[in-house]
């Protein structure tokens, strides 16, 4: 279906006021040259609520508005588990690791590596991380992304690609994180009341016209079965959630890794003014994953009562957006462009910050910090044109893409937990431990996927985990290094250094997220 011109007149204004906006927080003060902390942290100067926005921003994409809400269709309020639990997972980062990592001054996750192991252990991180997200993460946004513009406006994929990577583009690759950051303050907005207006009019639907409590009211009674939140082992979707493995188990891994140790996450709270900014922001991003299953999830559920016989999961919520009022469906719209753009650009200049600070500047070690900044610029540029080749090749075939991006992330996400966990809180944990651990996630997750495969991926990431976490610390006492790491970048001096304890509002926010969960829980049991 075609937008109405009101809707193209509104999407319009949004697009030419974001690269505006974007070219305007780009500029520097007459005679200074950006450097590599401006380009790739924000010239670490992000106040607390700009690092909780951009936070959501990158993390709330084509793969969590399309992804989740199609598995909302399929599966339920259940795989709301995933935002209720980084709430939790949020403050845990904000209070034990972001200290160690701002305490060490690095610009990416690879170099607190090299600090902790040796640059073994950086490189084989930085070039993994590298591939899944430029091949995994950017393909994943972007396919999603030009198939929801397909949807909704009719446009061809191909130009629905070029597009998305162009419009961000546009207002990111000058300004580097700064411009990401700053313009995610406008794409959260946007994205959460454009969530909430097709939430409330999708109810309002479903009521004819008696308003949203009364349509969430008939939503439960005609499909009492999507709001479970422990799923029983006879429901047919128990393999992507099973049960109370859910809370106890490898979802916490996957939060950990995904929220604790991702470059285009934990780069954000890098470039926090300061260490207390950094976790106020984190504290502000995990309330606003508590509103996300209303704004992801719930329209996916409406959408089994609006309209049961899609063909894919992954069309519900473009379809629903088909619903909506001439004017409303290009705010919606929008919003949801917002969304894809945002985690675009957070990924296209972390992929950027990754290249050149851990793979081309050890290679070229003497070049100029501006002569950083354009390898930086020219490694974005190249990654958005990968995935754009690749897109539809990688995920043309999948019904639900969300799944397929945790199914294939569980591989290695034992490990890099591991490298981390051990890294931060276990003083003799080795080089060797450390790519002993990272090696047996992919080899351990591959075995188990072919000779176990009615195993749920969940449980095969924390049956994994143990395995690694054993096998680590095996090799570390193996290698007889019983004594403490005394040298500036080990993990003994690290915790011995940093107070953990943070500021009372820091621990209120904690216990009002916990509270709320709990809450929510126990409603849904």
């Amino acid at each position: 279906m075609q937008l109405a011109a009101i809707d193209i007149l509104i999407f319009a204004v949004y697009v030419a006021a974001l690269v505006t906006i974007g070219i305007l927080v780009s500029r520097e003060k007459s005679g200074h040259q950006k450097n590599t902390q401006d380009y790739f942290l924000a010239g670490k100067g992000l106040p607390w609520w700009a690092v909780g926005a951009s936070l959501i921003a990158a993390n709330i994409s084509a793969e969590q508005i399309i992804g989740m809400s199609g598995s909302g269709y399929a599966l339920g309020l259940a795989i709301a588990s995933y935002e209720w639990m980084a709430a939790i997972t949020l403050i845990l980062v904000g209070k034990y690791f972001l200290p160690v990592f701002v305490r060490k001054k690095i610009f990416t996750m690879p170099q607190f590596l090299e600090q902790r192991y040796d640059h073994r252990v950086k490189v084989v991180l930085a070039i993994f991380w590298l591939g899944v997200y430029t091949f995994v993460n950017l393909t994943a946004v972007l396919w999603l992304g030009a198939l929801a513009i397909n949807a909704i406006a009719g446009v061809e994929l191909l130009f629905g690609l070029l597009f998305l990577g162009l419009f961000s583009a546009a207002y990111s690759l000058y300004g580097g994180l700064k411009a990401v950051a700053l313009t995610d303050i406008i794409q959260v907005v946007l994205l959460v009341f454009g969530g909430l207006l097709l939430s409330y009019l999708a109810l309002d639907l479903i009521a004819n016209g008696n308003g949203p409590i009364a349509g969430f009211v008939e939503l439960t009674r005609q499909a009492p079965e999507k709001f479970d939140m422990i799923l029983a082992k006879d429901n047919p979707h128990y393999a992507s959630l099973p049960g109370l493995s859910v809370l106890v188990g490898g979802m916490w891994v996957m939060n950990f890794s995904y929220w604790g140790f991702n470059q285009y996450i934990v780069q954000r709270a890098l470039a926090a003014k300061s260490l207390e900014e950094g976790q106020k922001g984190i504290a502000f991003a995990a309330y606003l994953k508590l509103l996300m299953p209303i704004i992801v999830v719930l329209p996916g559920i409406a959408a089994v009562v609006l309209i049961p016989d899609l063909e894919r999961p992954d069309q519900a919520y473009p379809q629903l957006m088909n619903l909506m009022p001439v004017g409303f469906k290009g705010l919606v719209f929008a919003a949801l462009v917002a969304a894809i753009v945002s985690s675009l650009a957070s990924m296209t200049n972390s992929i950027a910050t990754i290249f050149t600070m851990d793979i081309y500047a050890r290679y070229q070690p003497q070049q100029s910090e501006r002569h950083y900044v354009t390898v930086g610029r020219v490694a974005s540029l190249v990654s958005l044109l990968l995935a754009m080749l690749c897109a539809q090749p990688l995920l043309g075939q999948f019904e639900q893409a969300f799944q397929y991006i945790q199914e294939f992330t569980g591989f290695f996400t034992p490990g890099i937990v591991v490298l981390f966990v051990l890294g931060v809180f276990w003083p003799r944990a080795t080089a060797n431990s450390a790519l002993a651990a990272a090696i047996a996630s992919a080899l351990l997750s591959l075995g188990l996927k072919l000779w176990w495969p009615e195993l749920p991926f969940i449980d095969r990431v924390g049956l994994v985990f143990l395995c690694c976490t054993g096998l680590a610390v095996a090799v570390s006492l193996l290698q007889g290094r019983g004594r403490l790491l005394v040298s500036s970048a080990g993990g003994a001096v690290a915790l011995r250094e940093i107070n953990f304890s943070t500021s009372q509002g820091f621990n209120l926010a904690a216990l009002g997220v916990t509270l709320v969960l709990a809450a929510l829980y126990a409603t849904w049991w």
